[in-house]
């Protein structure tokens, strides 16, 4: 046998020796590869605690078996990778007969083949079992204890051997005798305790380290579970309790404390503790890391609903369409403001496609990949105008059943479009600027300040430099909104532009209601582009809905509401059928009343006049307080 052979013959059988000890390990261990979800091997100890075979927990989604606890777990594997180590009796596995077990679970990272994994060492977490574990954890400690006895009968031996064989234990001990004294103080507990060894020693030990709660109230001698281990014989244990150091300060402890029988009687007892500061910093930070878990959950869910909803909200259209002057203008100013995070006010009546111009700027800000959230001013309760913008918690006001986060708090990294803001109350203008200055708020019912970056556009239908001169509206808070104004132009402004809208919302409701084959004739666009357009684009679209609906053929039935049924004399100018823009106010006011009067003065719902002019009840009711007519 060559020198070669030889060595490696050594390394196998180094190597069989060490995965025997594995194997038949009476810990339960496993190596858990993170990025597979998989266990890349395990003892025979495991199999037993979670009842599968081997090979079945080999080929089993490590998932599956906390499926009821998944975040949980998550959070604490990467606590592990993070630190290196960690430490958790919060984690609950599922077994192969059904029965779900509580576990203690140490985990430490290991680095195979470049690749970072995790050793578990899982432990059954039940009373008996952990009292098991207890007393086996303090028989095998660092420094070398062999068994409970043994720590008893080294404080029938000199002080010398004591401190030979009980210094390197890294747990505090010490002994008192049947009055409470101490006896023994190990170096690692007067340390811990912050005296020295010699001044412990003959002095009552609930006195120096046990005399309070955490919370600083006295803690009666007779009701600490340490003595009472010298009275009743039992012995006793301390899960959540405080020690006091000598400067006056504390830390959280676990201890035993175990009574000491000689000659038939009880002698004293014997008292192991240890410092669980680090476990409880670590329990700390899962729990954090949890909570922060469940809010981002909340967040992402309040947004899910919010966009959800916004499915549902049928737009104008998704992309600008259009090649006039005013719209191409439009198109330069969106190139050039998107890119900052500079506040834009757009004005322009209702119908000509302010929200489309907000969405198109988001869409081309650097926080597109963030929500576009919109508010409609003008549909919002007066009283639930703080809740909506900021949220509120529960019992905050009479029906919040739970928290609720605000639209702020929803488009925060992201755009929020304030759609109608000269809706929003004068007293309520103050705390929207204040938000828009400083980036913080408070949601309704809570003291928390919270802090969010947000981008603002605004859209009006108003002249908001005659509600400002009125006072209607803060002259503040308009200056902070209109850093970049935009016009959306009437469609009345941009004629040109009335054909290609016609074609694309007749592709696009034909599309929608399944009726292919429709057209426009070029009779139909000169129809259209002879219209006025009170509605603008938002009551075009209507027309091409109602026309493609009402069409039997491929040509379209177009019914424009101000258009006499008799067609127009074919020798009637074009000039004729110019309007200022007085008279236009005064027909779009005429053709109201008349909607007003042929609905009974009834204004929304089934056969209102918002259904009869096509409009949004938002829309008609803005339109109605602008035309200032009296809908009483």
């Amino acid at each position: 046998m060559t020198e070669t052979d030889s060595l490696s013959g050594w390394a196998d059988l180094a190597y069989s020796s060490r995965h025997m000890v594995f194997e038949h390990c009476a810990e339960a261990i496993a190596l858990l590869d993170p990025f597979t979800d998989r266990f890349g091997d395990l003892n025979i100890a495991t199999c037993k605690l979670l009842g599968y075979p081997r090979q079945e927990l080999l080929n089993l989604p490590v998932s599956k078996l906390f499926g009821h606890q998944l975040a949980d777990l998550i959070v604490f594997t990467q606590a592990v990778m993070d630190k290196g180590r960690g430490w958790s009796d919060d984690l609950s596995c599922n077994c192969k007969t059904g029965e779900r077990i509580e576990l203690e679970i140490s985990a430490t990272t290991l680095q195979v083949r470049g690749s970072p994994q995790l050793i578990l060492v899982l432990r059954e977490a039940s009373r008996q079992q952990y009292q098991q574990d207890q007393a086996y954890t303090e028989r095998t400690m660092r420094g070398g204890l062999i068994e409970w006895r043994n720590i008893l009968n080294l404080f029938q031996e000199s002080e010398r051997d004591n401190q030979l064989l009980l210094s390197s234990v890294g747990d505090g001990i010490y002994a008192i005798d049947s009055d409470g004294r101490a006896t023994f103080v190990n170096p690692a507990g007067a340390r811990m305790l912050g005296w020295e060894v010699k001044d412990m020693i003959g002095k009552n030990i609930h006195r120096i380290h046990h005399h309070s709660h955490a919370d600083g109230s006295h803690y009666p001698v007779e009701d600490c579970p340490i003595y009472k281990a010298v009275h009743d014989g039992v012995v006793h244990e301390g899960r959540q309790e405080v020690f006091w150091r000598r400067d006056g300060s504390s830390f959280p402890v676990e201890f035993t404390s175990t009574p000491v029988i000689s000659d038939g009687r009880i002698a004293g007892a014997v008292v192991v503790f240890r410092d669980i500061t680090e476990r409880r910093t670590t329990e700390n930070q899962l729990h954090v890391a949890l909570e922060e878990l469940k809010v981002l959950k909340e967040r992402l869910e309040e947004q899910n609903a919010y966009l959800q909803e916004e499915i549902h909200i049928e737009h104008n259209f998704r992309e600008i369409v259009g090649q006039s002057e005013p719209i191409l203008k439009i198109i330069r100013q969106i190139d050039v403001v998107a890119p900052t995070d500079a506040s834009v006010l757009i004005n322009g009546e209702s119908g000509t496609g302010k929200e489309l111009i907000a969405r198109a700027i988001h869409q081309a800000s650097r926080r597109s990949a963030h929500p576009l959230i919109r508010v409609n001013c003008a549909a919002i309760p007066t009283e639930l105008f703080e809740s909506e913008f900021f949220g509120h918690i529960r019992g905050a006001f009479t029906g919040a059943v739970r928290d609720r986060v605000g639209r702020f708090e929803l488009a925060d990294g992201g755009t929020l479009f304030l759609d109608e803001i000269g809706e929003i109350p004068l007293e309520l203008q103050s705390k929207l600027l204040r938000v828009l200055q400083e980036g913080q708020f408070e949601r309704v019912g809570e003291e928390r300040t919270r802090k969010v970056d947000v981008r603002i556009i605004a859209a009006t239908n108003r002249d908001l430099r005659q509600e400002v001169g009125a006072r209607h509206f803060r002259e503040d808070l308009y200056f902070r909104l209109n850093v970049f104004p935009i016009q959306s132009p009437a469609l009345r402004d941009r004629p040109m532009d009335i054909a290609p809208l016609a074609a694309h919302f007749l592709k696009q409701t034909a599309k929608r209601l399944n009726m292919p084959g429709r057209r426009l004739r070029n009779s139909d666009i000169e129809r259209l582009q002879r219209y006025s357009w009170p509605g603008n684009i938002r009551e075009l679209q209507n027309v091409i809905e109602r026309a493609l609906i009402t069409s039997s053929g491929a040509d379209l039935n177009l019914d424009l509401p101000d258009e006499p049924k008799a067609a127009a004399p074919a020798t009637a100018s074009t000039e004729e059928r110019i309007l200022t823009d007085a008279q236009l106010r005064d027909l779009e006011r005429n053709n109201m009343q008349a909607a007003l009067k042929a609905c009974g003065g009834k204004l929304f719902g089934k056969g209102g006049a918002a259904e009869l002019l096509g409009l949004k009840p938002t829309t008609l009711a803005s339109r109605l307080k602008r035309l200032d007519i009296d809908v009483g």
